[in-house]
Parts: C-alpha cells; structure tokens; sequence
C-alpha cells in the first residue's frame, strides 16, 4: 500500500509537525482471520481508513504509527494471534494520549478490531475527565459480517491483495454476532468456528472493498468534524443520540 506521507507522523522531521494538530491513531491487532487473511488485517483496515480520513479532514491532520497490537484473547487458540489484554491496551492508550496532548491539539482513535472496544471505552473516558481531548471511532459498516467474512476479505482484496489467500476462503458461523456473542466470550472464537471464520466470504470482490472503504471513510470524516462522544468517548453520527451504540467516535 502506498501512504500520502505528508500526513504520517513517522515521517515527518519535527520542525515539520504542524501546531496543534488532530493526531488519528490507527488501532489494530495481530490475530487469526481463516485460512485467507492475514495476521495483521485489522491493523490495515484502521491504517487505511485513517490515512484517507487525514487527508480528507479540514485542518492538519497527521497519522500516527499504527498500534498493530490489541485485546485479541478470544482468538487466542489460533496460532500467529498475539494479544496484550485489556489492561494492558488500556494502559497504551492512556500513555499515548498523555504524550501526545503535549503537542497534539486533538487525539482520535481509529478502531479496527472489535476486542479493542471496552479498553477503547475505559482508557478514552478517563483521558477526557483528565482534560484531552480525545475520542474514539470503528471502522464498522452497516451490515458487515462479525469476522473474516465477506466485508473484511473484500476490503482486503482492494487493500492488500498479495495477502490475500482467495482459495483458502471457507464460509464460518454465519450467525449474526449478538447470538454468537455469549459462546464467544465463554470458549473463544475456535470453540463456535475452526476456520476462524465468523461470516461467509463467498462473493467478496476488490470493487465492493473499494466501495466499503469509500463508506468507511466518509463515516469516520463526518463522525470528527460533525459528531458528539457519547460517555464512552465514542463518537456517534450528527442526529444520533450519545448514548447509540455505534462503532465510532466524537471530539468534543
């Protein structure tokens, strides 16, 4: 994938970094996603989503080294998933927003793996009691499927698609994830699928990634410059109550 570096952090010398800039921290993960995707998706998905974001936004806006590590325990059964917990994500993302408030005018979070959301929802509201001002946002759309299905591989396809092992595919549990949430959370994701897979990637396609990045991306823009936080720190759509529970995230 090729990044605009004009708004990577990582490469941007210091006398270069704008005054009092909204600073997008890609979060992913490092976990199982069948026999077809790569370790690292989440963490592409959110990179992706974020860069494009920065450079749609209106003001200075900057990508920060993506967090490819997250709270992946209920793949934990899956060779190659390395996850840090809930604790210790929360203790990342406090530490992030502490540094980065002495220079950055602005923090959001960009979410690409659902296990990340409760450490998400307890390290964002604290830092907001604390004074930053920082929020946080998913990468989901409506009616994506829970994991390593149709949305994700598509996604994929456009975004990366040397990584994707297309002939592997194999269609998982396709339950919605409300019902697979409690067997999820009591065994893990093995226990309910073997694949890994939670969703059907049948039909997934580079063109429907394009278009699914494109929605990605104008939700997370209007989310920033137009949304609110909810009491989790999680921005929500103009017109949305705070309290919806939406995969995004507000500034205040």
């Amino acid at each position: 994938m090729v990044y605009d570096t004009a708004h990577e952090l990582a490469r941007t010398v210091w006398p270069a970094v704008p005054s009092k800039p909204l600073v997008l921290v890609p979060v992913g993960s490092t976990e199982q996603h069948g026999p077809h995707l790569p370790l690292d998706t989440d963490s592409v998905i959110a990179r992706a989503v974020a860069e494009r974001a920065a450079k749609a936004l209106p003001g200075p806006a900057l990508v920060a080294p993506t967090l490819l590590y997250g709270a992946s325990g209920e793949h934990a059964h899956f060779p190659g998933t390395v996850s840090i917990g809930h604790e210790a994500l929360c203790s990342v993302l406090v530490e992030l927003v502490r540094s980065l408030s002495l220079w950055a005018g602005s923090v959001v979070f960009v979410n690409g793996h659902g296990g990340n959301t409760a450490s998400l929802g307890t390290a964002v509201p604290r830092m907001r009691e604390e004074g930053h001002d920082v929020a946080w946002t998913g990468c989901g759309v409506p009616g994506g499927d829970a994991h390593a299905g149709r949305t994700e591989t598509s996604l994929m396809l456009h975004l990366a698609p040397r990584d994707v092992a297309i002939d592997a595919a194999v269609t998982g549990d396709t339950r919605p994830v409300a019902t697979l949430m409690p067997d999820l959370i009591a065994h893990g994701v093995r226990a309910i699928s073997p694949s890994g897979v939670l969703g059907d990637p049948t039909g997934a396609t580079a063109g429907e990634g394009r278009e699914l990045l494109d929605l990605m991306v104008s939700r997370t823009v209007r989310r920033i410059t137009e949304g609110a936080a909810d009491s989790r720190g999680h921005l929500v759509a103009p017109g949305k109550s705070p309290s919806a529970a939406e995969n995004g995230v507000a500034r205040r």
